[in-house]
This record gives C-alpha cells, structure tokens and sequence, in this order.
C-alpha cells in the first residue's frame, strides 16, 4: 500500500513556491507497540504554517527539510496496537500533510462523527474555535458591552470571534475582509453590525465610518494597516489581542510597526499575543459553551473544501491568498 505526503525541500523566501516543496509516495507505516494507524479523512492547513517552513526561531521548531510536513488531521483507525483506542474510531491527531499517519495514542484523541461532522473537529469545534475562544475572552478580557473589531473576520479564527462577542453581549461588532462578498456574508449571515472590504480604501478611515464611538477591542489576524488603525480608533482601556499577521508572514524585510504607538499613552491601552497552546485548560468550557451553540445554529460557520492530498499545498497558498471564506479543510 502506497502512502502519500508532502515533503518541504527547500525553505521559501517570500511567498512559498511549488518547487519548495514534493508530494512523495511511501510505504504505509506499520504502527509499533501503543500506536494507531490513521487513515485520514481531513486534513487542516493553517496561517501557522508559513512561520514553520522558515529557520527563523519561533515558539514552535520548523519543519525538517526532506521530511513531512505537520498540521491538524483527523481520520479513522486501521489498525492499533493500543489499549483505549479501537479500530474504526475515529481521532483528531497532528500527523497531517499525508493519507496515513501511524502514532502513539497517547497524541490521539477521539472524536465522535455522530455528534458533529469530522471536518469541525479542525475548525469550529477545535484549534481554530479554541483560538477564537481563548483569544477574545482570556486574552482580550471582552465584557458585554464592549464594542469589537476583527480582521480577517470571515476566516476560520474571525468569524467565530465576532459571532461569540455578540453571542456574550458585544455593544457592536465590525469585521474587515477582503472582497465584497464576505463583508455581505459576516454582515448577513454571521450577524456582524457593519464590516468592511479592505480593498476599498484606507483602512483607518472606514473602520473610523464602521464605528463612530470607537472600539474597545480588536482582534488581530492581519496586522499592518489593521493594527494601525485599531490603535487609532482604541477608547481608553481598550484590548488588542494579537492571534496573527498574515499580512506580514511572506515579507522578505521586517514591516514597520505601527506609526502610532504612542496613542497607548493616552488610552492607557494594551497589546498581547496569544498562543492557543497556552489556553488549552479551557478546552472543556470551550467545549461546553461553545458546542451547543453549533449544534442549535446560533454560531454559523463555514468551510472551503479542497479535495484530494495532491491539492494540499494550493490549499494552503490558498489560505495565504485569503481564498478561503471560514475554514479550509482538505478532504481525503
């Protein structure tokens, strides 16, 4: 049996290209005593991802150079050598970037396929829904009231974010994004109060327009320009939690920060980062807040599905491109 992955051969400068990487046939792996053997069925590529293919040091170690790639997978057990897990249970694991991932169950964790669809336990009920979740209430300190601001809101991270601050009692909620067509779909369907198309002028001036009083928290997936003008619109004691820069992740010379930094005096505002692995204590209240929510239709999420492994990386560069309107998930 033949199993396929995605191997990065050489690290990108810029924007990853085709020849950076190879999609390489092996043997399916045997698993070893305590391990399963994995057919996936979804795999997850992720923003994330781009800062692993570099050698510049991070909070994660980069990716091998001839060796596969990782990201989020989740599939069905073939074959275990394991107590606790059997075969045919399906798993959430972080061997992606391949058709057959053997692993040690302790890295395994079962998912249930008649709860929810495989493919949200990548998106809006796991990573990327805990990210959403940690990052707006534990990072940003968001109480009712508050009026939030999110960019790149019609990805996987920013919709989820602005449907949960109006689910907890946002005053108002404005989300940017990059086409006309998702500034319909966060206003329309996500229930976001305004939302804007980036392409369409400067930044700073039409998220001034979105939100006339201010903001008092923004969630950063873009940086650039974004954070720039969340800075300039910030009412005093306002929260910036940084998930991402997208914007940033492919330059070849370091951005230039925000011209305006010195309005945090006057607001007595405050920027933090955020790691999701720093916040996976709230998994279970995570789970138990946000679960039924899906489950009743009052947070809405969406998947762009590219299907085969061979499409893996045009998935990806895809997510770089902003082609993705929620989460993108490639099907097995």
């Amino acid at each position: 049996m033949i199993n396929r992955e995605w191997h990065l051969l050489s690290r990108p400068v810029g924007w990853p290209k085709p020849e950076d990487f190879a999609l390489v046939e092996t043997p399916v792996p045997t698993p070893g005593e305590g391990q399963v053997l994995v057919r996936n069925k979804y795999l997850s590529v992720d923003p994330y991802m781009r800062g692993r293919m570099s050698a510049a040091k991070s909070y994660v170690a980069p990716f091998e150079l001839g060796k596969v790639m990782q990201g989020g997978a989740v599939g069905e057990v073939v074959a275990s050598n394991a107590e606790g897990i059997a075969v045919g249970d399906h798993v959430l694991h972080f061997l992606g970037w391949r058709e057959y991932a053997a692993l040690d169950a302790k890295h395994a964790v079962k998912v249930d396929p008649e709860a929810a669809p495989l493919s949200t336990y990548l998106g809006v009920l796991g990573m990327t829904g805990l990210t959403a979740y940690a990052g707006l209430l534990r990072t940003a300190s968001f109480k009712e009231g508050d009026a939030v601001f999110v960019s790149g809101a019609a990805g996987a991270v920013g919709s989820q974010v602005g449907q949960i601050a109006k689910l907890k009692g946002a005053s108002r909620v404005i989300g940017s994004a990059g086409s006309d067509e998702k500034v319909k779909l966060l206003v329309e369907e996500y229930g976001f109060d305004a939302a804007f198309n980036y392409r369409n002028g400067p930044v700073s001036e039409q998220l001034r327009a979105a939100a006339p009083d201010g903001i008092d928290v923004y969630f950063d997936n873009v940086g650039g320009d974004h954070l720039e003008a969340a800075i300039g619109s910030l009412n005093q004691g306002g929260r910036i939690a940084v998930c991402g820069m997208i914007s940033v992740y492919n330059n070849t010379e370091p951005a230039p920060g925000p011209r305006n930094l010195a309005r945090l005096i006057q607001t007595r505002g405050r920027i933090e980062g955020f790691l999701v692995g720093d916040h996976y204590d709230l998994q279970p209240q995570f789970v138990q807040e946000v679960g039924p929510w899906v489950a009743s239709g009052a947070l809405k999420y969406r998947e762009t599905v590219v299907e085969g492994i061979e499409n893996n990386l045009e998935a990806f560069l895809g997510v770089l491109r902003g082609d993705n309107t929620g989460k993108m998930i490639v099907k097995l």
